[in-house]
């Protein structure tokens, strides 16, 4: 991954025919990574999608409610719960193509309880799935609660992923639908 790009094609397929369950990651945010994934990789490689997994921090959800850099250690549940409409658009985005989200918070030591209380609430309040994510500290140990909601989703059988638009759309019109969805 290059911040917006994906794995090859091939090595998805090569996955897919080793593994029971296949997470790729498609690169940084719902309105670029997650878009040229669905739209682009999925459609020409005819991949299907069964759950999406948006990542979020406290740190990043402080920042887009107004916190500056220098601040973010400093306990602000309310700043949070502001930055929190960032990832509420993320949620809609891939919403947008059919798929079902699953949000993992990946924490780290400065986050208080509020601030997760607060990450929790509006993941409820959107009616999405979300699991506190601590690999980074304890391995894959730390992930099992992720993994099991993305199990849950991939195996409910609820995904009907489309692309946004149709492929044989002249260019200009499938870029206003990316733009304006």
């Amino acid at each position: 991954n290059i911040a917006h790009g994906c794995n090859s094609v091939m090595a998805t397929k090569l996955a897919l025919k080793l593994a029971d369950y296949v997470v790729t990651e498609a690169g940084f945010g719902a309105d670029l990574g997650a878009e040229k994934f669905f739209d682009i990789k999925c459609r020409y490689a005819g991949f299907k999608p069964a759950a999406a997994v948006i990542v979020a921090t406290v740190r990043a959800l402080k920042m887009h409610g107004g916190v500056a850099k220098t601040n973010l250690t400093i306990p602000d549940a309310a700043a949070v719960a502001r930055g929190a409409a960032n990832l509420a658009k993320h949620v809609e985005n891939v919403r947008k193509f059919g798929v079902p989200a699953v949000v993992a918070v990946n924490i780290f030591p400065t986050d208080t309880q509020d601030e997760l209380a607060a990450v929790t609430k509006t993941c409820e309040d959107m009616n999405v799935p979300v699991a506190l994510s601590d690999v980074w500290a304890r391995g894959g140990e730390g992930g099992i609660e992720l993994a099991k909601k993305v199990v849950e989703l991939a195996d409910g059988g609820t995904s009907r992923f489309a692309p946004l638009y149709p492929n044989e759309l002249p260019l200009v019109e499938k870029v206003r639908i990316v733009a304006t969805e």
